[in-house]
């Protein structure tokens, strides 16, 4: 089959990723073979193409993967060829830990990432354990419904950890793939809310999407907003963000970030500014199954739509380098087959 080989850490300029033949993956009795039909592009790609996250080597990269089940094991029972099924970031977890028995298995220590742990969505066939993918609602095509496995999930968990209630502000600090999905989130279950977005910078095409999506109000990273925002959610890659935004927050107010790594660091933070008043920051690592079903479930429901960059298969290190000069809106989808 053909895969996009990453072979050492490197800069996603020097365009890394490398077209190959490889064998065909064999599922075991509880696995599944699934025909890739397309794969999401995420920031994480590029966390583990310059070692921010470091992968296995080499590695097949991506996790948001939509495909049909091509072959199934002997011990197979949910799933049957031609089913059509999504793969998320989670790729297994070990199911006896003190987190995975309270239904956090996004912190279990055995924690297996997909497209970094083991081989991923960028290639024309990978393996998943039945109990580790998901049906996808019918109302979605499968180039729809690739974001909503990674950027739309851990944005909806985000959304969660926020712990909004209809009419607190929420600002979105980082307007691409996951916010521009949590944003229409919001609009379908808080319409009493106001969202207020910031970007790079004003007037960019990150701030005109947000505009179109009904944002109440667009600003620049730094710029003071009309109101102080009762919650916060940061996906940018930029530590000082995290600094901006809960110098915005509310009393009582909640900053959830949700970048497994940020590319620089967070800058000194004044307790009286940042922190007094019980402002909280907190983190999101991972996403449990829970989350992506809960969220498929709710896309459909409110007929979540994202806007996609579709590439071509041999075009992936083109489209990885574009998202880190943020050169598209919305979400890139690799085409496979």
């Amino acid at each position: 089959m053909k895969a996009l080989i990453l072979d050492k850490i490197s800069k996603v300029e020097s365009m890394p990723l490398k077209i190959k033949e490889v064998d065909q993956p064999k599922p075991d009795i509880y696995q599944i073979l699934v025909e890739i039909s397309c794969c999401g592009i995420c920031h994480t790609e590029l966390d583990e193409i310059e070692g921010r996250v470091v992968p296995k080597l080499p590695v097949i990269l991506g996790h948001q993967i939509v495909g049909r089940v091509k072959e199934v094991g002997k011990s197979v029972t949910k799933f049957r060829p031609g089913d059509r099924i999504g793969i998320a970031w989670i790729n297994s977890a070990c199911g006896n830990c003190y987190f995975c028995k309270i239904g956090e298995e996004n912190l279990c220590n055995d924690f297996k990432a997909t497209g970094c742990d083991v081989d991923g969505g960028y290639a024309e066939y990978c393996l998943i354990s039945e109990d580790f993918c998901y049906k996808i609602p019918d109302n979605f095509s499968d180039v729809q419904a690739a974001p909503l496995l990674c950027a739309g999930a851990v944005g909806y968990r985000s959304l969660k950890l926020t712990n909004m209630i209809d009419g607190d502000r929420i600002g979105l600090f980082g307007f691409g793939a996951s916010a521009h999905i949590v944003i229409q989130i919001i609009k379908g279950l808080y319409p009493n809310s106001e969202v207020y977005v910031f970007t790079r910078k004003r007037g960019d095409s990150a701030s005109k999407m947000a505009i179109e999506m009904g944002a109440d109000w667009v600003g620049a990273t730094g710029d003071i907003p009309p109101k102080k925002l009762n919650r916060a959610i940061d996906t940018t890659p930029a530590g000082y963000v995290i600094r901006e935004a809960l110098g915005v927050l509310e009393k009582g107010g909640r900053l959830v970030t949700n970048l497994i790594r940020k590319e620089s660091f967070i800058p000194e933070l004044d307790y009286q500014v940042h922190l007094w008043n019980e402002k909280e920051l907190k983190s999101v690592a991972n996403i449990t199954r829970e989350d992506v079903k809960e969220f498929l479930n709710l896309a459909s429901s409110i007929s979540i739509e994202s806007k996609i960059h579709e590439f071509d298969f041999q075009d992936a290190n083109k489209a990885l380098l574009m998202l880190k000069r943020g050169e598209y809106k919305g979400a890139g989808v690799l085409i496979v087959s």
